[in-house]
């Protein structure tokens, strides 16, 4: 697999119901790429074999994978189902398009990390693609962080670490959502995916024909408040938050939260040409304003928000 294979028919797993993979399918299509949405489950290895040998896919796009509801909580009460699908599924996909020789995109996580010594909160200095993982505090990020020792053995695969992912739209996986939504809210610096440039960069990647690990996320950090700041002010001027420790946040948490900085050379050194990709609070500032739109053309603004989303006055 030396020369990147011509991209002309994308199996996507997580297609269906999957939120990036669903996106994965639609952005396919808008291409013009031929694009099937598997039916399979990763963890029947059988199963995802005759599907890869009937549909016979140029490559694979997998987003599938269990990250609990309401959140990463789930997993820790849940630790079998957790491994079936994100370790032995995942694998499975893997080996399994390396025997066919086909490229298998595998969005994975860079919530595999936590700041160090080496990587202080607020120095700007980034794990690299080749950091070990040194955070394993949630169910979630521990069979992530040695999923991706084993997803590099496969030279068929492009691993990326999505991390905190944001789109244009208040849908409940959506870290905007999720923090909006929350009573406090920690305030830490963080490296994070703005989808809408980030999944276009992610096809050009696969169609590239680029393989390995790469930190997926926009370049710099952006803390919690400047994300709230930006919501009250495109969103709803009359949304306020409160702030409260990571110490305090571990009272009602069952599993810990990774906070952390990637590091983007590699990614934006290896990105295919004509990609355009923003830095962090530039992407943020860009999402939120389609965001206002996208609720504009629903009729959730100016003033019909769910009620979800509404804060009671500020006293």
């Amino acid at each position: 697999m030396t020369e990147a294979t011509p991209m002309t028919k994308v199996l996507v797993f997580g297609g269906i119901t999957g939120w990036i993979g669903q996106m994965m399918v639609e952005l396919c299509k808008k291409e013009g790429l031929e694009v099937i949405a598997a039916s399979t489950r990763l963890q029947n290895r059988e199963a995802v074999a005759k599907e890869l040998d009937e549909v016979k896919p140029s490559h694979v796009l997998n987003s599938a994978g269990i990250t609990g509801r309401p959140n990463i909580d789930w997993c820790e009460d849940h630790k079998p189902e957790t491994i079936r699908t994100n370790v032995i599924g995942t694998l499975n996909l893997a080996d399994l398009c390396y025997e066919r020789g086909i490229h298998c995109t595998i969005y994975a996580t860079g919530c595999i990390f936590k700041y160090d010594d080496a990587h202080p909160l607020g120095s700007g200095i980034g794990f690299v693609e080749e950091s070990i993982p040194n955070f394993a505090e949630s169910f979630y990020s521990e069979t992530k962080g040695y999923m991706e020792q084993m997803l590099k053995c496969f030279p068929n695969c492009l691993i990326l670490r999505v991390r905190m992912p944001i789109s244009d739209d208040l849908f409940h996986r959506n870290f905007v959502t999720k923090i909006v939504k929350y009573e406090r809210v920690v305030n830490i610096p963080n490296s994070m995916t703005v989808l809408s440039e980030m999944l276009p960069a992610s096809l050009a990647m696969a169609k590239k024909g680029l393989k390995g690990v790469y930190n997926f996320t926009n370049p710099g950090v952006i803390s919690h408040n400047e994300v709230l700041d930006l919501y009250t002010k495109y969103i709803d001027p009359t949304y306020h938050y409160t702030n409260f420790t990571v110490e305090e946040q571990a009272k009602v948490i069952k599993a810990g939260r990774s906070n952390n900085e990637l590091d983007t050379t590699k990614l934006m050194a290896d990105m295919p040409e004509g990609v355009v990709i923003n830095d962090i609070k530039t992407a943020c500032d860009l999402c939120f304003q389609r965001m206002k739109k996208n609720l504009e053309e629903i009729g959730w603004l100016p003033d019909n928000l769910p009620k979800e989303f509404v804060r009671p006055p500020k006293e």
